[in-house]
């Protein structure tokens, strides 16, 4: 019986603290508006970037950083997986495109765009090998400019 209790307060726990990726940067926008938060672009190559890769085991997926974005941001995910196998629908490949024109004109992988609830950049970033604690204060570095 202890085991099961254990078990669903993990499960909960776990759900409580879960990332909610945005995929849509106007949708995002509104949300920030109505929330009054800054929004957190990361644009990541998912199955070839290997620092993305390690962004996204070491910091994206931490709770450190789920509790911080869930109080603290609004966050979108502009991925262009390479794979067949992991290829994205139509609509949101061209909508990544389009966020990458406008954001990511270097191409850079991984990149993290710190932008106001306007779409206004704050600050631009890419992989660091640091705690997740370490990139989330990096982050809101930009934030105080």
């Amino acid at each position: 019986m202890r085991k099961l209790l254990f078990l669903i307060a993990l499960i909960f726990s776990n759900l409580a603290i879960s990332q909610d990726w945005n995929y849509n940067f106007e949708e995002a926008k509104k949300l920030a508006a109505e929330q009054n938060k800054n929004i957190v672009i990361v644009f990541s190559g998912s199955d070839w970037c290997a620092p993305c890769i390690k962004l996204d085991r070491n910091i994206w997926q931490s709770d450190a950083f789920k509790k911080e974005a869930a109080q603290d941001w609004i966050i979108v995910k502009a991925d262009f997986p390479r794979k067949k196998a992991n290829e994205l629908p139509k609509d949101q490949t061209e909508h990544n495109r389009k966020l990458a024109e406008k954001f990511n004109l270097e191409g850079s992988f991984p990149l993290v765009v710190i932008v106001d609830k306007n779409g206004k950049v704050l600050g631009k970033m890419g992989f660091k090998n640091v705690s997740p604690e370490e990139y989330i204060k990096m982050i809101h570095a930009f934030e105080k400019k």
